[in-house]
Formats: structure tokens, C-alpha cells, sequence
């Protein structure tokens, strides 16, 4: 994992320090399939079940560059899925919180184990849902950063998760094949579009 994670520094990404920790810390090998183990640490993304899958680790990192995450900070952390990405963040944000939603109730299960592996849900720094990420969680928030693993189907970004993000937070997100970054200021949402990507669809 500490060979992943120098690789992708190696293509500029993990520039922070907090997150090249994460990705050191955090194995990628405890959120795949058993039969897929020895691939975990191949820069591509394995199928997890239900169609769905754990992304590609350097799409993973350019994510989560981007939403910034810092310590202390609640995040929200939609489509769950393996449960790397919250794992990921739970780790960056030491003190803080984050929040997982995901639809789909056998991924759900799936990545609630994995998570369990690092003690964070039992420590009471992750909470897992059940739910529709679309909708957020708004008694769960505000929230400093949002990250969203799958592409939403109608193309934009879910209404409710703007009106549950602070002053200055950050949403991170796949729309069609381009990955988004929203930054609240002032009310309103500025946007940046890094394009040339493929995501499973958003439930």
C-alpha cells in the first residue's frame, strides 16, 4: 500500500501530507473481495458485487486532493460503496467526522465490514446509512466537504446536498465523465470540471 500510494504521489497526486498518510495507512487490500486481493493494489478499478465497484485508486486520490478534506471537518461521503473512500477520509480528518450513505444493502454491508476494520464506526468517527445519498443527511450536517463516488443519471448536482454544505465547503463529484468541484462562497456554488473519466451510475 505504501508502493500505491508513492506511485501515485510519483503522478502528482497525494501532494498533502494527510492524504499520502491516508493512503499509506489505509489498505486497499482490506476493502476487495477476497479473490481479488491480489490485485488491490493495481491502479484500476475492481468490481466489489452489485455492479458496482471500488475505483480506480488514482481517480480515489484525485477526489479527495480535490474536496481538500482538513482535521477536524465533517464529511459526507455518498455511494460508500467498498468503504475505502470514508476509511480514507475518516483517517485525514483525525478528530472530525464522517458520514456514509449507500443504496445498494448487500454494498452496504459489504463496505460497514471493511470500515470495521479500523475501528472508526465503533470509535464513533464514521456513521454508516442505509438511504438515498441524493437526499444527504441533513441532520448529520453541515458539512465542511461532500464526496460523491458515482455519476449521477440526471446529469447535475443533487439540490439537497448544496443546501446541506457550509459557507466555503466543498462538493466533489462524476457528472457524465467529467469530475466537478463546487466550492460554496457566499451562497452560491463555483465550479471546476476535470474531464475524461467512466463512474458507475448514481442509484
Amino acid at each position: 500500500m505504501i508502493n500505491l500510494a508513492n506511485s501515485l504521489k510519483g503522478k502528482g497526486f497525494l501532494e498533502k501530507k494527510e492524504n499520502y498518510d491516508a493512503f499509506c495507512k489505509i489498505d486497499r487490500a482490506d476493502f476487495v473481495p477476497e479473490d481479488l486481493e491480489e490485485h488491490a493494489y493495481q491502479d484500476a478499478p475492481l468490481p466489489i458485487g452489485s455492479g458496482q465497484t471500488i475505483s480506480q485508486p488514482q481517480v480515489v486520490a484525485l477526489m479527495i486532493d480535490l474536496l481538500s478534506p482538513k482535521k477536524g471537518e465533517t464529511v459526507l461521503d455518498i455511494g460508500f460503496g467498498s468503504g475505502w473512500t470514508t476509511a480514507l477520509l475518516a483517517e485525514i480528518v483525525k478528530e472530525g467526522r464522517v458520514v456514509g450513505i449507500e443504496r445498494v444493502p448487500e454494498v452496504y454491508e459489504f463496505g460497514k465490514k471493511n470500515i470495521e476494520k479500523y475501528g472508526f464506526i465503533k470509535n464513533g468517527m464514521v456513521e454508516v446509512f442505509l438511504g438515498d445519498g441524493k437526499k444527504g443527511k441533513k441532520e448529520r450536517g453541515p458539512y465542511d466537504g461532500i464526496l460523491v463516488s458515482a455519476a449521477d443519471k440526471d446529469h447535475s448536482l443533487p439540490p439537497k446536498l448544496k443546501n446541506q454544505l457550509k459557507e466555503e465547503g466543498r462538493i466533489v463529484m462524476p457528472i457524465n465523465s467529467s469530475i466537478f468541484l463546487f466550492t460554496k462562497k457566499e451562497g452560491k456554488l463555483e465550479k471546476e470540471e476535470y474531464p475524461g473519466f467512466v463512474f458507475v451510475p448514481l442509484l
